[in-house]
C-alpha cells in the first residue's frame, strides 16, 4: 500500500516561467521545460529562476530527454495528437533530424541510459527501449500508469500510479533483465506530477496544474 510508504523530500519549487508546464530535462546545467497550452520550450537558470532561451515548439511539448550533446522531445503533431521524436539543439532550435513516429503515433515520456531511448505508453503501462530510428528492442512491464521515467546513477527511476480519484503516484526503481522485471516503490509523490528529471543530486518535476516545478530527494 502507497501510505505505508515514506513521502519524498521536498528541495524546493519554484513557479515555471510557462503555464501548464508538461515536459521537462536536465541538460548541461540548465533545467528545460516544455508548456502543453502555450506549446513553447525554455531553458532556465535554476540557481536565478532566468531564462535563458525560449522557442516555439513544432507541436505540443510532451517530454524531453539530455541525449549528451542535444535534447529530444516527444512532439505531439496535428489534430490527432499524433507522438513523434524530433530533436532540439541549444542555441538552435528544434529540427527534424532523427524525427520518427512512435508506435501506433502513441508516447509520452523519455529516459536515455547513455546508449539507447526509453518510451513509456501511459494506457498500455510500459516503457519500450528504441534504437535512434524508432525501432524496439525491449519492453519493461511497469504495470501502472507512467507519468515521467530518469535513468540517475545507473538506475532507472519511474512514476508510476493513476490520474483518476484525484491522482496517486509514487516514485519506484526498476531492475530489469532479459528474464524478469522487478519493480519497488520507494516514495509517495505528493502532488500530480508529469515528467521526471535528475540533476545529478536531485529530481525534479512538474506540478502541471499549479504551473510549478518542484524538485524532491528519496527518503533515507
Amino acid at each position: 500500500m502507497t501510505t505505508e510508504l515514506p513521502t519524498v523530500v521536498e528541495t524546493g519549487r519554484f513557479r515555471a516561467p510557462v503555464v501548464t508546464p508538461q515536459a521537462l530535462a536536465w541538460h548541461n546545467g540548465a533545467l528545460w521545460v516544455g508548456s502543453r497550452d502555450e506549446k513553447r520550450v525554455c531553458g532556465i537558470n535554476v540557481q536565478n529562476g532566468e531564462v535563458i532561451e525560449e522557442k516555439l515548439a513544432p507541436g505540443i511539448p510532451w517530454a524531453a530527454v539530455s541525449t549528451g550533446n542535444e535534447l529530444r522531445f516527444t512532439i505531439g503533431e496535428g489534430s490527432e495528437d499524433d507522438r513523434y521524436m524530433w530533436t532540439y539543439i541549444p542555441g538552435s532550435g528544434f529540427s527534424d533530424r532523427g524525427r520518427f513516429a512512435f508506435p501506433d503515433f502513441t508516447g509520452s515520456y523519455l529516459s536515455y541510459d547513455g546508449a539507447k531511448l526509453h518510451l513509456s505508453q501511459w494506457y498500455k503501462k510500459r516503457i519500450l527501449k528504441l534504437e535512434p530510428n524508432g525501432e524496439i528492442v525491449g519492453e519493461i512491464p511497469v504495470e501502472a500508469e507512467i507519468s515521467g521515467h530518469v535513468f540517475a546513477n545507473g538506475r532507472l527511476y519511474v512514476l508510476r500510479g493513476t490520474e483518476q480519484n484525484g491522482e496517486s503516484w509514487t516514485i519506484a526503481e526498476v531492475n530489469s533483465s532479459k528474464n524478469s522485471t522487478e519493480i519497488r516503490d520507494l516514495a509517495v509523490v505528493p502532488f500530480a506530477c508529469r515528467s521526471l528529471t535528475f540533476d545529478g543530486t536531485n529530481f525534479w518535476s512538474n506540478y502541471r496544474a499549479a504551473s510549478e516545478t518542484i524538485s524532491f530527494s528519496l527518503p533515507r
